[in-house]
């Protein structure tokens, strides 16, 4: 058995899973000041009566770091950064302890300008003062030659908690974005550790010492000792948990948009024939564009427990959320609110519902029937709208799948697929209010904890081949060989494959997931005079997301489709 888990804004959901199919789920309110104890709550409601032993791992999907980054409470980090010629690094300036210092790599990986070692000393020294405990290290040309980034941490020494090189972060030639993504990973790296140990400790006591897993942005997993190196890969990773939660059920066929509608926001992706989009550099979050891999998603305040109000005359929904709907004892009336006085949804209050649209319906001119009509179609066709705004901006942008480029394509999704708590209710509105095929996920309630504990381990990997210096590099993986100048790039791609999967096997990924994507392949030869003096190769490979084998039959069970892996 497996275990999937997504912490919500408002809910955190729990499935258990067997061979046969879904199990147990649980849906607990999230508190956000104690994420363990939601993690710990959701967790003794799926293994009641069930046998530790019997269980092989666990996949978490948390908004620990999103929220930290969102909310600004990230801890104060010394950012070390040498650009050499060119633009002047302060443009990127990440905060207070920012120091640009010299030394320089060329594009090539070749040093134009060595470290000043009295320079890094004096800011080292500087940082301690500080109190500082958290540095990043940024060479601009690092992922062709990360010789100075080494050489500052040996500098720096052993006095701090965490040094992340920045040629570590990914294999993507971009200096700002990698600025900013080192900075990210240092910033959260204190809260991530926290929640990493109390996570950890809090499954042994409750019996449970298996395998842990984060959900990433792109919508794979890595073990939970890997995510504390890099705790800037779960940024995300809830919208992650529901475009997998959704990612069996999508048409081979066709282009699927998929809705997430839980009780704050709803997040929205699409998919090309089964394979979800990805950002083509990598997620923005907080004025902060990095290059961390992710599904491309967008969230969207609407939900079914967002506040509604009349302002100058016409209907406000969200994006704030007051509490739970006045059918359940909140204190603002809401479209679950609209959802139980026309009748959609039996449960709940439906007097304390009616009480609190009254109000709205006075200020609109209508019956309290009419206007939970109209709160519900509001929040549909806003739904819509924005919907068809994501569209366009992924029309309008160079945007790939994890297949391949889309070059010239233009996404026009013709089905929808919804999930989350309101999911059959506005699946309904959104059919009758759209040219859309729209379906249910089936167990929508918990889709995203399934999604998260049916992903599969990620990993990319780029290489660097220069056979006029004789050399190949994936500096992110710390590797370096020599090579011959007949060193071609079909060894170039079966070599990033076996860096690839072994790297995929440290993460946690099991041997039988692996399947290995080319997603770039490019060669350049270098001409000195009229003469060929080598080539420069460049190779990018990722181990795509998708659902573990080893339960991939769960799918067909909950679905009558056909069958994913």
């Amino acid at each position: 058995m497996i275990i999937g888990l997504d912490v919500g804004g408002t809910h955190t959901d729990v499935a258990l899973l067997g061979d046969e199919g879904l199990l147990k789920q649980a849906k607990v309110p999230t508190d956000s000041e104690n994420l363990l104890e939601c993690v710990r709550a959701g967790l003794r409601k799926v293994t009641e009566g069930v046998s530790p032993e019997s269980i092989r791992r666990m996949v978490l999907s948390t908004t620990l770091t999103t929220n930290a980054i969102a909310e600004n409470k990230l801890a104060p980090v010394g950012m070390i950064v040498s650009s050499g010629p060119g633009l002047d690094p302060e443009y990127f300036r990440t905060g207070e302890h920012y120091y640009a210092v010299s030394g320089s790599i060329d594009h090539r990986g070749r040093e134009i300008q060595p470290v000043n070692e009295m320079e890094i000393e004096a800011v080292g020294s500087r940082l301690r003062r500080e109190g500082i405990r958290r540095v990043g290290v940024v060479s601009k040309f690092s992922t062709r030659n990360p010789k100075h980034e080494t050489r500052i941490q040996e500098i720096l020494g052993e006095d701090f908690d965490y040094i992340l090189k920045g040629h570590l972060v990914s294999g993507s030639l971009n200096f700002p974005r990698r600025i900013a993504t080192t900075y990210l990973n240092a910033a959260v790296h204190s809260v991530y550790r926290k929640f990493f140990q109390a996570v950890r400790t809090g499954l042994k006591e409750e019996g449970l010492d298996i395998p842990i897993y984060i959900l990433k942005a792109d919508g794979g997993t890595m073990s939970l000792e890997s995510s504390l190196s890099y705790p800037g890969q779960t940024i995300l990773s809830g919208p992650a948990a529901s475009v997998m939660g959704a990612l069996p059920f999508a048409s081979s066929e066709n282009e699927t948009l998929v809705l997430d509608i839980g009780g704050t926001t709803t997040d929205m992706a699409v998919f090309i024939r089964h394979d979800p989009l990805l950002e083509p550099w990598g997620i923005e979050l907080g004025g902060y564009k990095t290059l961390i891999r992710a599904l491309r998603s967008k969230p969207i305040g609407l939900g079914g427990d967002s506040a509604v109000r009349v302002e100058d005359g016409r209907l406000r929904l969200g994006p704030d959320r007051m509490g739970p709907a006045l059918a359940y004892g909140g204190p603002a009336p809401t479209p679950t609110d609209a959802l139980v006085v026309m009748g959609r949804i039996a449960e709940g209050d439906r007097e304390a519902s009616r009480r609190g649209l009254e109000g709205i319906a006075g200020e609109l001119g209508l019956s309290v029937e009419e206007t939970a009509k109209e709160i519900f179609e509001t929040a549909c066709y806003k739904i819509l709208d924005a919907a068809a705004l994501m569209i366009e901006d992924i029309n309008s942008r160079p945007v790939y799948t994890i297949r391949e480029l889309m070059e010239g394509h233009k996404v026009n999704p013709s089905e929808i697929l919804v999930l989350g708590g309101p999911a059959p209710y506005f699946a309904e509105g959104l059919a009758s209010l759209s040219d859309y095929d729209v379906g249910i996920v089936p167990q929508w309630q918990v889709a995203n904890a399934i999604g998260a504990a049916l992903a599969r381990t990620t990993c990319e990997l780029t290489l660097f081949v220069d056979t006029e210096r004789g050399m190949a590099a994936a500096p992110e993986e710390e590797f370096h060989q020599p090579v011959k100048g007949d060193f071609t790039r079909e060894a170039a791609v079966e070599l990033a494959g076996e860096l690839l999967r072994a790297k995929a096997l440290r993460e946690g990924a099991d041997a039988e997931d692996l399947e290995v994507e080319l997603l770039e392949e490019l060669q350049f030869n270098m001409v000195r005079g009229f003469y060929t003096t080598g080539r420069n190769i460049r190779v990018k490979v990722q181990v795509k997301p998708g659902m573990i084998h080893r339960y991939c039959n769960i799918a067909p069970t909950m679905h009558e489709g056909e069958k994913l892996c």
